[in-house]
């Protein structure tokens, strides 16, 4: 069965987010990590900070939208926010997960 994933980069060089998505996560994530996306090319190097798999392509472009909204940004800011206070982030992320905060 092949999957269709949503995904969300944050960049290391000026902490903003790219939401995407893409039938082959790790292919993708090396073409952003590249240059070869237009929209990420000045932006590297990118970090994956979350992802979500859908079983058909309209159902991750449906995803994908809604992440770009007010409320689809709210929804991640609270699903990244609950990971790092469980503690599954490390320490050496709080500015990260500070930035992630502050670019939702």
């Amino acid at each position: 069965m092949n999957f269709f994933y949503t995904y969300v980069l944050q960049s290391l060089k000026d902490n903003k987010l790219y939401y995407g998505f893409t039938n082959n996560l790790k292919s993708r994530i090396e073409q952003h990590n590249k240059g070869k996306v237009e929209s990420t090319k000045y932006r590297r190097p990118l970090k994956l900070i979350y992802f979500e798999g859908c079983l058909n392509k309209e159902d991750a472009l449906r995803r994908e939208k809604y992440f770009k909204t007010h409320y689809g940004k709210l929804f991640l800011k609270k699903r990244l926010l609950n990971s790092y206070s469980t503690g599954q982030v490390s320490s050496k992320n709080k500015t990260f997960n500070k930035s992630v905060k502050d670019n939702i």
